[in-house]
């Protein structure tokens, strides 16, 4: 029998998820991994990324944290974010940068939907949020309010005239800051349409 507690000291020190070269720089070799997975204590979510089940300070925020640190929340998480839209999305809503591989958005756990966005204007409008105590990427109200705007044909129509009506009615919104986003992303027409519209 091998000790569990020193292994699960050893994943706490990384937040619960390794990947394979820390786990080797740890001394935890195949082997041993095998024998963990097959003994329960750690999961495989991705090929070579490893997380200790039920790590008591689990959070599917630290595995997308951990998994893409360039990425930005956008879209169905920052309108739940930001009370703009009361339905829980199935899944995490990503932007990232166009010339990310496409390969690494397709793993089983936890659901991802990445939006490939032109690197110049991926970090527009980027700030932090926290969520389950960790900090988080994530666009600020007016620019997620630009990309529900742009990808308006896509997104479910309750969803998206919610979002509207929340950020027309938000105190903290800033529709000059929307229309300076708006050039950039060539959406200035239909935001002055569409906005002007509610206000």
């Amino acid at each position: 029998m091998y000790d569990i507690e020193h292994y699960k000291k050893i994943f706490d020190q990384y937040g619960g998820m390794m990947r394979t070269a820390q786990l080797e720089a740890e001394k935890v070799f195949y082997v041993r991994r095998q024998q963990l997975i097959d003994d329960g204590y750690i999961e495989k979510i991705h090929p070579g990324c490893y997380q200790w089940v039920d790590h008591e300070n689990f959070s599917e925020v630290v595995t997308i944290g951990q998994l893409f640190p360039d990425a930005i929340l956008c879209m169905d998480t920052a309108l739940r974010y930001y009370g703009y839209s009361d339905r829980t999305p199935g899944n995490w809503h990503l932007a990232v940068s166009k010339d990310s591989g496409k390969s690494r958005f397709k793993i089983d756990y936890p659901f991802v939907k990445p939006y490939y966005m032109e690197p110049a204007v991926l970090e527009l409008g980027l700030t932090f949020g926290e969520i389950d105590g960790h900090s988080v990427r994530i666009y600020d109200k007016d620019r997620v309010i630009c990309d529900c705007l742009r990808y308006r044909n896509k997104m479910d129509k309750e969803i998206f005239n919610k979002a509207i009506q929340s950020y027309v009615n938000d105190p903290g919104k800033s529709v000059p800051k929307l229309l300076e986003y708006a050039g950039p992303l060539r959406i200035r027409k239909i935001a002055k349409d569409l906005i002007g519209v509610w206000l």
